[in-house]
C-alpha cells in the first residue's frame, strides 16, 4: 500500500484536511497541542493511499516534548520505501510563518529523495477578503506543486486527490530548488522573499484580529469574559442537555413498562429492572451531558479563543507554579484526564510538564460530570432567573469545578514551592490563531463520538461491575433484605471508613467500584437502590437518594470525594506510560485518597453546622 505523510504547522487546518480526505475523525481544533498522537487512514478516493497525519509543529528543531515525538516518526517515516509523497500543509493567510517550515520539510524530503507536495490552505478566507495568493509563481519559483484549497468547504479537495491518485510513484520533480545545501538562516530570508512576492497582504486580518484581542486579551475586560465564558459553558451542561437527558429517562420508563410486565415474578424480572433499568439506564441518563461539554469547548477551541485564555491564565498560573501552556491540557481534561496528560507534552520545561501531569488528574472530567449531576440534583433546587441562563443548579456546578481546579492549583503551587528547581525554564511563547466560525461538522461529529466513546469505553466496566453488585446484593436471600446479602456483609466491613462522613456502607460500596472507572458509582448506586425498592416502579435515582434521608452534610463529603481523590485506573496508568515511572502515579493516588478525606471530613462537619 502506498504512503502519503500528511505535516504543517498548528492551526494551518491540517487536521481538517486529514479528516476530508480519509472521512476519519480525527480530533480538530484551533489552537496548538490538541493533537498529540500520529493517525492514518486510507484516503476515500484513493483507497491504495494511506494518509498518515503528524502533530502540528512549528520547526523541524524541536523545543517540545511533542515536536519531539513527531519530528522523530516524521524522520523514521522519510526513509521507508513505500513513502510516495509528502503533503506539507500551511495557513495561505499567514504565508511566510508556514513557508519557513515547509522549506525544512523540502530539505529533509530531498535528502531521502522524497516527493513534495505543497497544499496551501484557507481559499475561503481569501475569497471572502479579496486577498490573493500567486500560486503559480509561488510553485514556478520553487519547482514544486502547489495547490490552494479549504479544508472546511472541500473546495480543491478533488484536485489534491487526483495528485495522489496521478503520479505518486515519482520521486523527482525536474525544475526543483536544491534546498539541501541551505543552512535555516537561507530558508527564513527565501520564505521572506517569497512570502512579500507572492503572498497576500495581511493587514485586513490583522487589524480585525487585533481589535478582538484588545478586548479579550485586555486585563479587565478579558478577565471578566474569561469568567463569563466559563460559568456559561457550565450552565450550558444544564440548560442545553436538560430536553435530551428527560427525554433518555421517559424513554427508559417507557422500555422498561414494556419489557417488565412479559417477565412475571421472575429472578429474570428482578436481574433486568434492578440491574440494566436502574444501573446502566441511571448512567445512560447522563450522556447528553457528554455531549453538551465537548461541543461548548470545541466551539471555543476552534474559534481561536482557548490560545487567548491561556495568555489570561498565564500570569495567574505562574505563581502556582505553571505556565500559560498548562492550561489546555488542564482544560483538555476537563473532557477527560487522559487527553490532557498526553496534551501536557506541549509544555516545554520538564518541571512544569511535571506540575501539570500533577494538576490535571483533580480537573473535574466529564467522568465525574454523571456523579456532580447526580447529588446537584438531589440537593440543589433548579431555580432560574433570565429564562434560563442562570440557574443554582448550574451555579453549583461550576463552583464544583473551579473547586478541582483550585485544590489543583494549591497542589502544584505548594510543590513548586517546595521541590528544588534544576534546569531554567524556557520563556513562554504561544501563537495567536486568527478567529474563526467553528466548522459545526466535525465539532457535532466530535462530540458525537466522544459520547459514544464515553458510552463504549464505561459501559464496558460499567455493566460489568452492576452484574457483579446486582449478584452479591441479590443472593442469597433474593433480594428481600440487601443489608444480610452477600453485598451488604461485605459493605458493613468497610462502613467504618465512611460513617465518619455521614455515608452508610450502600455509598462506601459504590465508590470503591468507582476506582475501575468514576462513573460507576451512578450505575452501582442505581442497581442498590433498585434492589433495595425491587416493589417500585422505575423512578428518578436523585429522587431515590432525597428519600434515602441522605443530609447535605453527606453529599458535600461525597462531592469532595470525587473532586479529590484520583479514582481512576486509566489515568494512572497513562501517567506511569507518560513519565516511564510508577513513582508520579502511586503518589498522587495516596496524596490525593489522603487529601479527598481529610478535605471531604472538614466540609461534611462546616456543612453540618449551617445547613
Amino acid at each position: 500500500m502506498h504512503e502519503a505523510l500528511l505535516i504543517g504547522t498548528p492551526n494551518s487546518g491540517k487536521s481538517l484536511l486529514f479528516n476530508q480526505l480519509t472521512g476519519l475523525n480525527q480530533k480538530v481544533a484551533n489552537f496548538p497541542g490538541i493533537t498529540v498522537d500520529i493517525s492514518s487512514g486510507p484516503v476515500m478516493a484513493r483507497p491504495n493511499v494511506r494518509l498518515v497525519d503528524y502533530p502540528g509543529i512549528y520547526s523541524l528543531h524541536s523545543i517540545s516534548e511533542e515536536e519531539r515525538v513527531a519530528i522523530r516518526a516524521f524522520r523514521k517515516a522519510l526513509l521507508q520505501e513505500n513513502l510516495d509523497a509528502v503533503l506539507c500543509i500551511l495557513d495561505s493567510t499567514r504565508l511566510e510563518k508556514g513557508l519557513h517550515f515547509a522549506l525544512q520539510v523540502f530539505r529533509e524530503c530531498q535528502k531521502n529523495n522524497k516527493r513534495m507536495l505543497l497544499v496551501a490552505n484557507m481559499k475561503d478566507v481569501l475569497l471572502r477578503n479579496d486577498m490573493q495568493l500567486d500560486i503559480k509563481g509561488l510553485s514556478r519559483s520553487l519547482g514544486v506543486e502547489v495547490l490552494l484549497l479549504s479544508a472546511k468547504s472541500g473546495e480543491g479537495i478533488p484536485e489534491l486527490t487526483a495528485q495522489l491518485g496521478n503520479g505518486i510513484n515519482q520521486s523527482d520533480q525536474e525544475g526543483q530548488l536544491d534546498f539541501s545545501g541551505m543552512s535555516d538562516f537561507e530558508l527564513r530570508n527565501l520564505a521572506h522573499e517569497l512570502a512579500h512576492k507572492y503572498g497576500p497582504s495581511g493587514d485586513l486580518l490583522i487589524r480585525s484580529q487585533a481589535r478582538l484581542d484588545a478586548f479579550f486579551l485586555n486585563t479587565w475586560s478579558g478577565g471578566l469574559s474569561f469568567f463569563v465564558i466559563m460559568y456559561l459553558l457550565f450552565q450550558s451542561i444544564f440548560t442545553w442537555a436538560a430536553p435530551v437527558m428527560d427525554a433518555v429517562e421517559s424513554s427508559i420508563r417507557f422500555i422498561a413498562g414494556l419489557v417488565l410486565p412479559l417477565l412475571g415474578a421472575t429472578i429474570l424480572h428482578d436481574f433486568v429492572k434492578d440491574a440494566l433499568f436502574e444501573g446502566i439506564g441511571a448512567f445512560l441518563v447522563f450522556v447528553p451531558q457528554i455531549f453538551v461539554l465537548t461541543l461548548v469547548v470545541g466551539i471555543l477551541e476552534d474559534s481561536g479563543y482557548l490560545a487567548r485564555a491561556a495568555v489570561i491564565c498565564h500570569k495567574p498560573l505562574r505563581f502556582f507554579g505553571l505556565t500559560g501552556k498548562s492550561f489546555i491540557p488542564m482544560l483538555s481534561g476537563v473532557a477527560c484526564a487522559i487527553p490532557g496528560i498526553y496534551a501536557a507534552r506541549m509544555v516545554e520545561s520538564p518541571r512544569k510538564r511535571w506540575l501539570t501531569y500533577m494538576a490535571i488528574p483533580l480537573m473535574p472530567c466529564s467522568a465525574r460530570l454523571p456523579v456532580y449531576t447526580l447529588l446537584i440534583a438531589a440537593f440543589i433546587p433548579a431555580n432560574q432567573a433570565l429564562g434560563g441562563l442562570v440557574g443554582l443548579q448550574g451555579l453549583a456546578m461550576f463552583l464544583l469545578y473551579f473547586f478541582g481546579v483550585f485544590v489543583g492549583l494549591l497542589v502544584t503551587a505548594l510543590v513548586s514551592r517546595t521541590s528544588p528547581e534544576h534546569s531554567h525554564d524556557m520563556p513562554f511563547v504561544l501563537e495567536m490563531p486568527p478567529y474563526r466560525l467553528p466548522s459545526w461538522k466535525p465539532l457535532l461529529r466530535n462530540s458525537w463520538n466522544r459520547s459514544k466513546h464515553f458510552v463504549t469505553r464505561a459501559g464496558t466496566i460499567i455493566c460489568s461491575v452492576t452484574i457483579a453488585v446486582w449478584f452479591l446484593g441479590y443472593f442469597p436471600n433474593y433480594g428481600e433484605d440487601l443489608g444480610s446479602s452477600w453485598l451488604g456483609t461485605m459493605g458493613k466491613l468497610i462502613e467504618p471508613l465512611f460513617a465518619p462522613l455521614g455515608l452508610d456502607w450502600k455509598y462506601g460500596v459504590a465508590v470503591l467500584s468507582s476506582f475501575l472507572a468514576r462513573e460507576v458509582f451512578v450505575g452501582t448506586l442505581g442497581t442498590l437502590y433498585g434492589i433495595e425498592g425491587a416493589g417500585e416502579h422505575i423512578s428518578s435515582l436523585a429522587d431515590k437518594i432525597q428519600a434515602s434521608g441522605l443530609s447535605p452534610a453527606s453529599g458535600v463529603a461525597c462531592l469532595i470525594l470525587f473532586a479529590v481523590a484520583l479514582q481512576c485506573v486509566s489515568t494512572l496508568t497513562i501517567l506511569y506510560k507518560e513519565t516511564g515511572s510508577l513513582r508520579l502515579p502511586v503518589q498522587l493516588f495516596l496524596g490525593y485518597g489522603v487529601l479527598a478525606y481529610g478535605i471531604a471530613l472538614i466540609g461534611y462537619h462546616l456543612t453540618a453546622l449551617f445547613v
